[in-house]
């Protein structure tokens, strides 16, 4: 059987020095780093990559570990224990030549020898990672570690599956990405929606805070799309959701004065931009309506002229004129009937932007698998 490196784990990642900031970043300075992640599918080897994209100065690795369900083993890189990831760029490690399966949880370790500045980073990573002092690869367990609640470069896995496999990307901002799950239960609704299919699978490029049409959090979809969806292996299909931050950002911003939303009419030009982009790559594009969030705890963000263009937008995406070759209604899926702007009681995480696990799943159930024929 011939056999080909997949993406089973993918994490977006934030420029640590951007101007607007919803989530702070930081620094290492000779620890041990422990971060895990869960694979969306399985192969006969495992790979690991590392990211130092916004970095300023090469990262220095002293030494790298992946544990898990019968792994524990050095990684190497060209056959070597440190390791040096070159600013902006990023790094791959030696194949783990052992099988590893859908839903396998992996923990990387990484001893950190210098300061690293700050790091490229996620904001909703797996899990809770930890951070303790020295040189601690080998240890059962941590010793005086502190909690780290953000995801530390980039971590991603590749699976040795057979050729053929396809795979989707889920695109988009923290609907995606999952703020507001469960850390350590992998329950965003790609995740959720992944454990429907029955080949194939998905992985997870969400950035909270992302837009559309506009740079922070995370470079927009438009600038993004390339290197996140376009060059992860096996991809065949993409599932979107975005607009609650071009929308929602401006006013929350400015506030309390008023922000100004791009225009349906916008916002519509970059969608239509972005699904070309992809179909001309051959891939299958999934849209989604844009979620519902009025009454959102976050100051500005629940403005008029906001929800007017969402309402505009959405008409469009369930009428006959968007070009995707199908849409998902998040919004009807988790919307209070009474209200549809808003998040329905038993699915509102508690800020009225975000959903719960149990909103995740309703999102996931509402997905007619057809659209993901992988």
């Amino acid at each position: 059987m011939t056999t080909t490196w997949i993406a089973a784990h993918r994490t977006a990642v934030i420029d640590p020095y951007e101007g607007f900031r919803l989530f702070e970043s930081r620094g290492f300075a000779d620890q041990t780093l422990r971060q895990s992640l869960r694979l969306a599918g399985g192969g006969e080897a495992v790979r690991i990559t590392l990211s130092n994209r916004y970095g300023k100065e090469p990262l220095e690795i002293g030494g790298a570990h992946l544990r898990g369900d019968g792994l524990d083993t050095p990684l190497t890189f060209d056959g070597a224990k440190a390791a040096t990831v070159p600013a902006g760029g990023d790094l791959v490690s030696d194949p783990v030549e052992q099988p590893v399966t859908a839903g396998q949880v992996l923990t990387v370790g990484l001893h950190l020898p210098g300061d690293t500045g700050l790091t490229t980073f996620s904001a909703v990573p797996y899990d809770i990672g930890h951070a303790a002092p020295g040189d601690q690869l080998t240890a059962p367990a941590l010793r005086d570690a502190e909690e780290v609640p953000t995801g530390h470069f980039g971590i991603g896995a590749d699976v040795r599956a057979p050729e053929g496999t396809r795979i989707a990307v889920a695109f988009g901002d923290s609907w995606i990405e999952g703020a507001a799950t469960t850390p350590g239960l992998d329950n965003s609704f790609p995740a959720q929606l992944g454990r429907r299919l029955t080949r194939g699978w998905i992985v997870n490029q969400g950035i909270s805070g992302n837009r559309l049409l506009t740079d922070e959090i995370g470079e927009r979809l438009l600038a993004r799309v390339d290197r996140d969806v376009l060059a992860v292996p096996g991809v065949s299909h993409v599932l979107i959701h975005i607009g609650l931050n071009d929308l929602g950002l401006p006013g929350h911003i400015a506030f309390p004065q008023a922000g100004t939303p791009p225009t349906a009419a916008e916002f519509i030009a970059g969608l239509t931009a972005l699904a070309d982009r992809l179909h001309a790559a051959g891939l299958t594009v999934i849209g989604s309506t844009v979620g519902p969030y009025r009454g959102t705890v976050y100051d500005g963000y629940d403005n008029e002229a906001g929800q007017a263009v969402r309402r505009e937008v959405n008409a469009w995406l369930l009428g006959g004129d968007h070009p995707f070759d199908g849409i998902v209604d998040v919004a009807a899926a988790v919307a209070d009937p009474a209200e549809p702007d808003r998040i329905r009681e038993e699915f509102n995480s508690g800020d009225g932007l975000h959903v719960n696990d149990a909103g995740a799943k309703a999102i996931a159930d509402a997905v007619d698998l057809s659209l993901l024929d992988l």
